[in-house]
């Protein structure tokens, strides 16, 4: 699969790619299945699959112009800002192909858990969560008994939309001409 990965298939090395609480869940089932502690299975969606998912829409320009001229000094413009493009994400329409892994991922896990729709966890996890110099414990969205395909798709996305928070004074819009 190219837009997810299995818990099991993850481990630290891969925070950039799958966020640090699910390399860490990753790196649980890999240390500590042998020594017969059960860990729960997942799988994560990729910080690719996240800019896929904006590319696709159309959402790396909107956010851009969204940033352009915003003041990241103003706290209600922030908010409003925030609140305008975590919308768009929840507007936007998943590729085929990344809809598809997510579905057939999510078949995979109901199935070897011998369930016909699993209740899962859906939870964001930063790939920039918890360095040494700023934490941003608390930011992130959590879902839980999420069960069948369609209502994981929809909160995949709740997940994603909060990623686009502006308004804590931690996290600041990039700088005028900074890539996203």
């Amino acid at each position: 699969m190219r837009w997810i990965r299995f818990f099991h298939e993850v481990g630290l090395e891969d925070v950039p790619l799958v966020g640090g609480k699910n390399a860490s869940l990753g790196e649980m089932i890999r240390e500590l299945s042998p020594l017969g502690v059960k860990v729960p299975g997942g799988f994560a969606t990729t910080s690719e699959a996240y800019w896929y998912f904006l590319t696709a829409n159309g959402l790396k320009e909107a956010i851009a112009q969204e940033l352009k001229d915003l003041d990241p000094d103003d706290p209600i413009l922030l908010a409003r800002a925030s609140r305008r493009l975590r919308n768009l994400i929840l507007k936007g329409e998943y590729p085929e192909d990344l809809e598809e892994e997510i579905r057939q991922a999510y078949r995979t896990l109901s199935q070897e858990a011998g369930e016909e729709a699993l209740p899962v966890a859906v939870r964001s996890s930063a790939t920039a969560e918890d360095l040494p110099t700023a934490s941003f414990a608390g930011q992130q969205e959590s879902y839980l008994y999420v069960q069948g395909e369609e209502e994981l798709l929809l909160h995949v996305k709740r997940a994603m939309a909060p990623l686009l928070r502006l308004q804590d004074q931690r996290v600041r819009p990039p700088r005028r001409g900074a890539p996203l």
